[in-house]
């Protein structure tokens, strides 16, 4: 042993010294990549602020948002796991970046390690004509008759989550329940059913659920691809999910080239591509548009995705913020009662919904004041001129805040004010800018009208349905990000049935 430490000793020096210049270099980089920008001035070697960033996520983005805050550029700067970042507080940059997706300026990423965890088949990814005609493809899904066909599906499994909420209520009256896990799991329910419908088995379901919470934790963890670690966990996860949305793809081909009715929104989505199949061949057209299963299979795990967190995020904060608002909570009973209650023989219909106008101002209203998703990340594929005196450098990941944009331009925008999205006042039009909580350009939400009548038809029925209240203890209605924002309490409530009986749905 003395032998080789003599025989070593003499490089000990050249190493140490080489990986301090390594050090010195990557922070030349960073400060060289910083500029004027408002940010820390040293940062960590190669993980950067990423532990402070995995440890109290919330902490670290409020202080990137006070820091882009602080100056008039509106955006500032920080290092994560050999990334430079950079936050944006302001609406106008937020939609620079969302206007400039393509293949030479912003690539829109959806987690800063996006790509390797969602995979190469993903909507989030895709540019130009291919994304246009994908988008094109994926609309029907979202007619008014499909979201009927949804609202009926929907309803009926968040009756059955909601028995099972108040049974379990009624085993600990003086116990608060904390609702975030089971709005969790009546998300997935619903959008396993209203997607993929009869194509999932009970087994396929819990298999599938146990992955997505791997999913799950994997977004929140360091990005280590290693064995044991939480994000190879989650990538593995990734990939028996869209395996098994693959088959569900398959199955519903084979269910809608016999002509029978459509049931969930993959059925609508191959009768539709059937449709325009047929027709090419009728046209004497060559070729027509194809996709694997593989890929139609991932472009559904980007919908539930889409579907699952920052639906259950809206739905936490919709009864944190009526129970903080009692007479808003009342208007929205009105408003609901004029149209439908638990004694009525027929179930609660979309048509219904777009009457219940108060209901969807309400909506709109907590999607605003609490965007689920709060931020909506991007990469720099090229440098890109930002301001007239900043320059993004290429490969830095861009971070425009839609949570921020919703507390610019809406007159008291702190205040929980439904009303500011009634057709008197007009404020969703003209601070359209600043509603970003679906995104904008390209990108933009292709679901959105689905998520507001998802929320929509969740308070109508937990409202009719349940009397509830908060358990109120000191920060409970702090944000938590997870990844999506929840209330650090996750939301605990105490439950009792309101009606003299719920509606029988078959």
């Amino acid at each position: 042993m003395a032998s080789i430490w003599v025989m070593i000793s003499p490089w000990t020096p050249y190493f140490f010294s080489f990986i301090a210049l390594v050090f010195l270099l990557e922070q030349i980089s960073y400060l060289k990549k910083k500029r004027f920008l408002p940010g820390p001035s040293l940062v960590f070697p190669f993980l950067g602020n990423a532990i402070s960033l995995v440890t109290n996520p919330t902490k670290f983005w409020d202080l990137q948002s006070s820091l882009a805050k602080s100056t008039t550029h509106g955006f500032s700067a920080n290092y994560i796991i050999g990334k430079f970042i950079i936050y944006i507080h302001s609406t106008d940059l937020s939609h620079k970046v969302f206007a400039n997706v393509r293949p030479d300026a912003f690539h829109l990423i959806g987690h800063p390690f996006g790509k390797k965890l969602f995979g190469e088949h993903n909507l989030i990814y895709m540019f130009g004509q291919e994304h246009k005609d994908l988008r094109r493809r994926i609309a029907p899904n979202f007619t008014p008759k499909t979201l009927g066909t949804y609202t009926y599906i929907q309803q009926r499994i968040i009756i059955k989550h909601f028995k099972s909420w108040l049974d379990e209520a009624s085993k600990f009256p003086n116990t608060p329940i904390p609702l975030r896990f089971l709005c969790r799991d009546m998300n997935l329910d619903t959008s396993q059913t209203v997607f993929v419908g009869p194509y999932l088995n009970e087994e396929s379901r819990k298999r599938f659920n146990i992955d997505y919470n791997y999913f799950n934790v994997g977004l929140m963890k360091l990005p280590f691809d290693l064995p044991g670690f939480a994000f190879r966990n989650a990538r593995l996860a990734v990939g028996r999910l869209v395996d098994t949305l693959s088959v569900c793809v398959e199955q519903s081909q084979m269910k809608m080239q016999s002509d029978e009715e459509p049931t969930c929104l993959i059925d609508f989505w191959m009768q539709e591509n059937l449709r325009e199949i047929n027709e090419a061949k009728i046209n004497g057209l060559q070729k027509a548009f194809e996709y694997t299963n593989k890929e139609l299979g991932c472009y559904l795990f980007d919908f539930l995705f889409a579907a699952q967190d920052a639906s259950t995020s809206a739905l936490l904060w919709a009864l944190v913020l009526l129970d903080s608002h009692p007479q808003v909570l009342d208007r929205v009973r009105a408003d609901v009662a004029k149209f439908w209650s638990p004694e009525s023989e027929g179930p609660l219909t979309a048509e219904m919904l777009r009457e219940m106008k108060y209901l969807e101002a309400v909506a709109r209203e907590i999607v605003r004041i609490r965007a689920p998703a709060t931020l909506v990340p991007h990469i720099a594929a090229e440098e890109f001129r930002f301001t007239d005196d900043y320059v993004i450098p290429k490969g830095t990941i861009v971070f425009p805040s839609v949570f921020d944009s919703s507390f610019q331009g809406f007159p008291e925008p702190e205040k929980f004010d439904p009303d500011r999205f009634m057709e008197e006042r007009q404020e969703e039009r003209v601070y359209k800018k600043n509603f970003l909580a679906f995104g904008a350009g390209p990108h933009v939400c292709v679901g959105q009208r689905y998520a507001i009548n998802h929320l929509m038809l969740f308070i109508a029925m937990f409202t009719a349905l349940i009397d509830f209240k908060r358990h109120k203890t000191d920060g409970c209605d702090e944000i938590s990000y997870i990844p999506t924002i929840a209330p650090k309490d996750d939301c605990k409530v105490f439950l009792s049935q309101r009606c003299t009986r719920f509606p029988s749905l078959s």
